[in-house]
Order: C-alpha cells, then sequence, then structure tokens
C-alpha cells in the first residue's frame, strides 16, 4: 500500500511577538498537540489560495497578505506531509477557533514549552532563531 503524501499550507499568524496556535483534535493524526493553523492543499489549488482558505475555516481570520517562511518534509511511518509555511502578519479578524479547538495566543520565547508535532520543531526552532 502506497504512503499518503499531504502538501498543507501552514500559517503563522504573528502579532505583536506572539503566535497563535491551536490544540490539535484528539481523533486526528497528531491528536492533541499543539499546531500552526492551516490546512490540505486541494487539487488545483495554490498553497496561498488553501492558507488562506483554511485560515478563514478554522480560525476566521482574513489573510491579506502572507511571507514564505520554509518548507518542511517529514515522514512520519504512516503519512508524508510537505508543509509550506507562512508567515501572517497582515491579516483582519480575530482569531478563534472555528472548529471547537483550544486557541491561544503565545510568546515566541514560550512556544518551545508546547508540545508540538515533529515536524513543527523546525518552525518552532526557526521563530526563535530569527524573531
Amino acid at each position: 500500500m502506497a504512503k499518503k503524501h499531504v502538501k498543507v499550507a501552514v500559517g503563522v499568524i504573528i502579532q505583536n511577538r506572539n503566535i497563535f496556535v491551536s490544540k490539535r483534535s484528539e481523533h486526528q493524526h497528531q491528536g492533541g498537540l499543539w499546531e500552526f493553523p492551516g490546512g490540505k492543499v486541494e487539487a488545483g489549488e495554490s498553497v496561498t489560495d488553501a492558507l488562506n482558505r483554511e485560515l478563514k475555516e478554522e480560525v476566521n481570520i482574513d489573510v491579506h497578505s502572507s511571507d514564505a517562511f520554509m518548507i518542511i518534509e517529514h515522514d512520519y511511518g504512516d503519512k508524508h506531509v510537505c508543509l509550506d509555511i507562512h508567515l501572517v502578519n497582515d491579516f483582519s479578524g480575530e482569531p478563534k477557533g472555528l472548529e471547537g479547538q483550544p486557541c491561544k495566543w503565545v510568546s515566541i520565547e514560550q512556544l518551545h514549552e508546547l508540545a508540538f508535532p515533529t515536524a513543527n520543531l523546525e518552525i518552532v526552532a526557526k521563530l526563535q532563531a530569527e524573531f
């Protein structure tokens, strides 16, 4: 059986040196861990369009612009993910969990204190090194 490959648009939402994170539902892959909001890029959809759609559906913000930050390829054994990560600091609306997921703002300095999926640890490290 072929391993599932998933391309994911990820938004690192930044405001005043704080990052908006949400907690994955227990029934999801990597459930119970904190994450940067985003979701699967659908067939025929650009990463930017997927990011804008996912952040509106998931955390209720309208993205006005975003900047490419990094790309991470990670193999979880049961699934291979390609995370296309963008910094989002130009948006409107107040981020909140529209799917019942816990969400919060965390200072860049405190990000390493949260439990993230393994693939997200590189994002935390780069944010803490660059900001």
